[in-house]
């Protein structure tokens, strides 16, 4: 299984770079910015935040998403000037269809395709795994300018389709060919992507030696690998306008070296994971003092499988996206290589990996890239090797078998090289990664350092490390091929551990760690779960190094995994659950949306459309809430009149199948008492998505909420 950067913010939503920091701050420069469906305007359905291996919401961008049947909509405010938007979407197994596209509301000509085609994957030979990749990305140039502020939605034309994300982007113009450079269209190949463009390709290369392979705009399909590439740049005119349509690329043992590619898309057909098959954009090695940038490289097996010279490469300001396998591997006997400001998504193993099979990857480092939703395995995986670095990267939404970085002697194969000299993981964040390991039947930290197959000895230095929102734990230490190897020489200086799960610390392995400088808040359970497998393997020893805070508390039994939040004590038993949750409804009259009525404003308001009952209005509490109150409002002006609304209130425990709470009852509203009305509901009632369907309005034809407001106590 296997530079000055710019803070990251994530927020309201979005996904968006700001201005340099002193530290160099983690993720990539992206050229776009990402928008979350759960944050837009919508008539489908939320569904998440779910964080349960082999749903569909565990595999999205913030484990939340939105479903759109025939007609529904989500319609995104754009962030940042644009004319171009790529979108990750689901749709169910074995279907396909299309998008409508509105620009402040009006239906623009071009529509984006959806498909299954390349999603629901399953390796069954990967023990733990269940199908998986539900998502795939679908990019679409607008034909216009968008500025901040403008509106654009997506809307089913019949297919069900979960939409996850919207990366809004402006594109500069298709660039022009270098002077002295030798086109492919001049060797024959076709633009139109009805010819075989391989044989082109091939000699456009053998009469570029030491100079430029210039890729015009267009499609060009190439049927079979390409070999032999040595001391040539292969260039287009931008990623979203050349495109070469391959499963397998560049596919060589070797070469002299000298390989630039740059500025243009390689987009598969690989539908399965078939590890035998080189399925992959560039499987071998390009050779010393290479580079790989600006590409939009997608549905392959791999994006980079690297074997052999591959000295000095740099790999930078890519895009990898929608894979079976690994974003990249470099495979044993990587020397100096760079892999930096690039941008990975939906992974169906680790992002990005070095794997120190035959011989050890050394002096080589991870920087300031951005990744999202690796589906199966980790974001970020060191199995073996000598002085490697892994420095302010942002990786977010780790699925299953993985964290979100793994320093590890797990091996796979023989020979294997062992972690030696120091290895610098330094400056990363870390966004709701950790997983559950069915193979262990426990979870898997955000950060965890791994003697798997042998005794780690290197120096493992973790410095200023973020941890948001893992579902489970910060930090994990275990000897995961269950044999108690040790886990030596590691030290934690700086950092930051936001609303864990569980613990901190979960220490598994004998060994020993220096924290200095970790403060913590929220924690789920307890401070340190510190408990070795096997029992008498030996102790693992926490130095406190001094400027720790917040996690002081051990974790007592050992016979038990402590629950996510199960420490916690609620901070407000008393609040209002269902303020600021997502809201969704049938309909809505003008302005009067669904989230006014969870926005804390009694004189804002949803009304439904009109002279339409029944109508119902939905919110999402997060999680299964024992509810034993609801107080319904209305704007408590006197101009709004007395009125009777008859209100049947429903549940679901996945947003899509409902059951009657409270049955059908008419409930009097008065601005004389407030406008409010009280709805007791049944000892024993949990709540996760709850509905109001209402049947009749005797004071208007529409349903009407300015808050609806739920309570654990009566």
């Amino acid at each position: 299984m296997p530079s000055v950067g710019a803070v990251v913010a994530l927020a309201a939503g979005t996904l968006v770079s700001l201005a340099p920091a002193a530290h160099a701050a983690a993720g990539a420069i992206l050229p776009f910015t990402s928008v979350e469906a759960e944050s837009a305007t919508t008539t489908g359905t939320r569904i998440g935040p779910d964080y349960t291996q082999g749903t569909l919401a565990s595999e999205a961008s913030g484990r939340q998403a939105v479903r759109l049947g025939s007609g529904q909509r989500v319609e995104f405010t754009v962030p940042r000037a644009a004319n171009a938007v790529n979108l990750s979407y689901s749709v169910p197994d074995g279907q396909s269809g299309t998008l409508d596209v509105y620009v402040n509301g009006t239906r623009i000509a071009r529509t984006l395709p959806v498909t299954s085609k390349y999603s629901y994957v399953d390796t069954g030979w990967i023990a733990g795994a269940r199908t998986h990749h539900f998502f795939d990305d679908a990019r679409l140039l607008l034909g216009r300018n968008v500025q901040a502020g403008d509106k654009v939605a997506v809307e089913s034309t019949g297919t069900q389709v979960t939409v996850d994300v919207a990366d809004f982007e402006q594109v500069a113009g298709a660039a022009a060919q270098p002077a002295g450079s030798v086109s492919v269209v001049s060797r024959g190949a076709d633009p139109s992507g009805n010819g075989d463009s391989t044989q082109a390709f091939r000699d456009a290369i053998a009469a570029a030696q030491g100079g430029v392979v210039w890729i015009p705009p267009g499609d060009y399909r190439v049927t079979s690998s390409l070999s032999g590439v040595r001391n040539v740049t292969l260039q287009g005119a931008g990623s979203w306008y050349s495109v070469v349509h391959t499963s397998r690329f560049i596919d060589q043992p070797s070469s002299s070296g000298g390989v630039h590619i740059k500025d243009f898309a390689v987009i598969g057909e690989v539908t399965e994971r078939v590890d035998s098959n080189p399925d992959n954009f560039v499987n071998g090695a390009l050779g010393p003092d290479s580079s790989v940038s600006g590409m939009w490289i997608q549905h392959l097996k791999c994006g980079f499988w690297l074997t052999g010279d591959n000295d000095n490469l740099v790999v930078e300001n890519n895009r990898v996206l929608d894979t079976t396998a690994d974003g990249l591997n470099l495979n044993g006997n990587a020397r100096g290589v760079r892999v930096r400001n690039n941008f990975l998504r939906n992974q169906g193993d680790d992002s990005l990996a070095m794997w120190s099979l035959y011989a050890p990857d050394t002096d080589s480092s991870f920087e300031n890239n951005t990744i999202s939703q690796p589906n199966l395995a980790n974001g970020i995986a060191i199995y073996g090797g000598t002085d490697l670095t892994v420095r302010d990267n942002l990786v977010s939404d780790t699925n299953a078998l993985g964290s979100g970085i793994a320093i590890s002697n797990q091996k796979f194969a023989d020979p294997f090289s062992p972690l030696a000299g120091t290895i610098t993981v330094d400056g990363n964040t870390l966004v709701r990664t950790g997983a559950v390991n069915p193979n262990w039947n426990h979870p898997m930290g955000a950060l965890r350092v791994d003697s798997y197959d042998s005794a780690i000895n290197a120096t493992v230095s973790i410095t200023d490390t973020t941890i948001t929102d893992s579902p489970y734990s910060a930090f994990e230490f275990v000897s995961g091929g269950g044999q108690g190897y040790p886990v030596r020489n590691v030290t934690v200086n700086g950092a930051t551990v936001r609303n864990t799960g569980t613990v901190v610390v979960q220490a598994e392995s004998q060994g020993a760690a220096t924290f200095r400088d970790v403060t913590a808040s929220s924690v789920g359970a307890a401070g340190v779960y510190n408990c070795p497998y096997p029992a008498n393997s030996g102790p693992f020893t926490l130095t406190d190094g001094g400027g720790n805070s917040g996690w002081s508390s051990t974790w007592s039994d050992c016979s038990t995994w402590p629950r996510p939040g199960q420490g916690t004590p609620d901070p407000d038993p008393g609040r209002n659950l269902a303020k600021g949750r997502p809201a969704t409804a049938t309909g809505s009259q003008d302005v009067y949306t669904p989230g006014k009525a969870v926005d804390g404003d009694a004189s804002s308001y949803w009304e439904s459309a009109n002279n339409a009952f029944p109508q119902s209005w939905t919110v999402d509490l997060g999680s299964s809430c024992a509810v034993r109150r609801l107080v319904l409002k209305l704007p408590p002006s006197p101009a709004w009149g007395a009125r009777t609304q008859t209100v049947t209130v429903l549940d679901s425990t996945d947003g899509s199948a409902y059951s009657t709470v409270a049955g059908s009852q008419g409930y009097r509203f008065d601005p004389a008492t407030g406008n409010t009305a009280t709805v007791s509901l049944p000892a024993g009632t949990n709540l996760r998505y709850l509905r109001l369907s209402v049947g009749a309005n005797t004071g208007w034809p529409a349903a009407q909420f300015s808050e609806v407001e739920a309570y654990l106590g009566s």
